[in-house]
């Protein structure tokens, strides 16, 4: 009898289905040893849960070992889980930590192993190299849009999306022809493919990133600082080697709170890094402004095309580990895998970080007794708790977190999904817990406090220096970032299948029972080194996929 249902602990009082069930077919679940049977009373998707046990109203549901609902009407055993019949519930937790014995995988055999990044005169290292352009204030954004339309092109850098400006131009040829607009044509059909990288005036330049967004001014002082904070962590972020800044002169984000963030990251970095900062209100007409900030900035590329790539110990990358558009197979699959690498990365002495707060609900003991000491458990608790209370205060809750595409897919209560979740961050130890927007000093596993919104957690990862990112889905999502490279990684072969032209790395294997959940993550941690030395370039890299969301400190779930 094929395994179609997964019991993820022996404590759990449901299973996943691994495929869809029909009503009156049983199955087999727990150790081989002492394998027990379930029949289902209904129909059970594939993803979604079937009770083990008769449940009754304010009957708690386990999943992971751990407290992830509420029974509101009863369910029989082998009965659905629903929206209807149980709500979210976590358990409760303190920031007392309660250490027990960690094996984390073996990485003896990747300390040897180096990628080709770019070295900064700090020490960080680079998976890219790129020049940012980005405005102080949303009064700029114009200004910056015509930067790119006056550099891009020219420079050889708007090649990724070429391919639709023909199509676009075929159409115009064929409406004027009289021969009609066809339904779907194979240009539009066809896959990205990698792009010529010849015809660049800056060939060791990986691209001129130009930043848009709706901050700077207006809002609370507060506001301006945190976004300071985020443009200094991106200016500072290996993977650029300069930045040009719009200011507008007037705004609450002033050129000097950026630079004293930037400070705050590093004393030296506007003696390493250029920053040139240019003033809308002291230029004057707004050609001169234009003029001044493409004289400095070409001649700040041609400098920044010096770099060379260099071989550089795993201990360099700094690994964001983020999902999006989970699924019920999210934590089977593709999160541990992910989870994996981390500790192997943490292993051989490199940076990860596990962010999206508002999805760590409900594992917040298990986060807290890995802690490696009481301060960094206090603070995790600190900020979890702090969070949670400015979302009730807004009359909203960690338990609105699943969107409608969790849910139809299975994850059906924040606690659920969390649970999950956390697996992104394997077992190793909890090495530094950083709020928002600071910047990653701690080696090894770090907690850092971002919303679950996929974009705003993203961007806040980059901004506390990741130099790649590992990005799991169940649903598919396109998500990029403006400088670092966003390796996506499906939980389920189908999904692959359907949409391989944004997806990078399968993980549907451990599902079908194909694939061991190491061998999927060294198999994954091999892409990633061909990705960060810019030996593969991800299809969000390819598609120009440039997402970049600052989070405004109010409640985002």
């Amino acid at each position: 009898m094929p395994e179609t249902v997964l019991q993820l602990d022996p404590r759990d009082n449901v299973v996943v289905a691994l495929s869809n069930l029909e009503a009156g077919v049983t199955v087999q679940f727990g150790p081989v040893s002492a394998k027990a049977l379930c029949t289902a009373k209904e129909k059970i998707p594939a993803k979604h849960k079937m009770a083990l046990t008769d449940l009754n109203p304010g009957d708690l549901i386990f999943m992971y070992g751990m407290v992830v609902g509420e029974v509101v009407y009863a369910i029989p055993r082998g009965g659905l889980l629903t929206t209807h019949n149980i709500r979210h519930r976590a358990g409760a937790y303190s920031a007392t930590r309660q250490p027990a014995p960690i094996a984390t995988p073996d990485a003896s055999a990747w300390k040897g192993r180096t990628f080709m990044g770019y070295h900064r005169s700090d020490g960080q290292v680079g998976t890219r190299n790129y020049w940012i352009v980005l405005p102080l204030v949303f009064c700029e954004n114009r200004n910056i849009e015509q930067m790119q339309e006056a550099l891009e092109e020219e420079l050889g850098y708007g090649r990724a999306n070429s391919r639709y400006r023909l199509h676009v131009r075929q159409l115009i040829q064929q409406l004027k022809s009289g021969s009609g607009l066809p339904a779907e044509s194979a240009a539009h059909a066809a896959a990205v493919e990698e792009q010529p990288r010849d015809g660049r005036i800056f060939p060791n330049l990986d691209g001129v990133r130009f930043i848009t967004h709706q901050m700077g001014c207006g809002g609370t002082r507060q506001d301006a600082q945190a976004l300071c904070g985020l443009l200094a962590g991106y200016i500072h972020n290996p993977n650029v080697a300069g930045a040009t800044v719009l200011s507008l002169g007037c705004q609450n984000a002033q050129a000097g709170l950026l630079l004293d963030e930037l400070r705050a990251r590093n004393p030296k970095v506007t003696a390493t890094k250029p920053v040139l900062i240019v003033d809308q209100q002291k230029s004057g007409r707004e050609s001169t402004l234009m003029q001044e900030a493409l004289d400095r900035t070409f001649a700040a590329l041609a400098e920044a095309n010096r770099a060379q790539r260099a071989p550089a110990p795993l201990a360099a990358l700094s690994v964001g580990l983020q999902c999006g558009g989970s699924d019920g197979f999210s934590g089977i699959s593709a999160n541990p895998t992910v989870g994996y690498v981390s500790d192997l990365i943490a292993g051989v002495g490199g940076t990860t970080m596990l962010s999206e707060f508002p999805e760590l609900h409900g594992v917040e003991q298990e986060l807290v007794n890995r802690c490696v000491n009481d301060e960094l458990a206090e603070r995790f608790s600190n900020l979890m708790r702090t969070y949670a209370a400015r979302a009730k205060a807004s009359q909203s809750d960690f338990a609105f977190n699943p969107s409608p595409g969790n849910i139809r897919d299975g994850l059906i209560t924040d606690a659920i999904k969390s649970a999950g979740a956390a697996r992104k961050g394997g077992v190793g130890p909890v090495c530094g817990v950083i709020d928002y927007p600071e910047y990653v000093t701690a080696r090894g596993l770090n907690l850092q406090c971002t919303p679950g919104n996929d974009v705003e957690s993203v961007t806040a990862q980059v901004g506390a220096g990741c130099n790649l990112v590992l990005f799991t889905t169940g649903l598919g999502t396109p998500t990029g970032n403006p400088i670092a490279p966003v390796i996506k990684i499906s939980t389920n072969t189908t999904l692959f299948e359907r949409m391989g032209d944004i997806i990078d790395f399968n993980a549907g294997g451990i599902v079908t029972g194909e694939e061991t959940v190491s061998d999927c993550a060294e198999k994954l941690l091999e892409l990633s080194i061909a990705v960060a030395s810019g030996e593969r370039r991800t299809y969000s890299e390819l598609r120009g996929q440039i997402d970049f969301i600052p989070w405004k400190r109010g409640v985002s779930l």
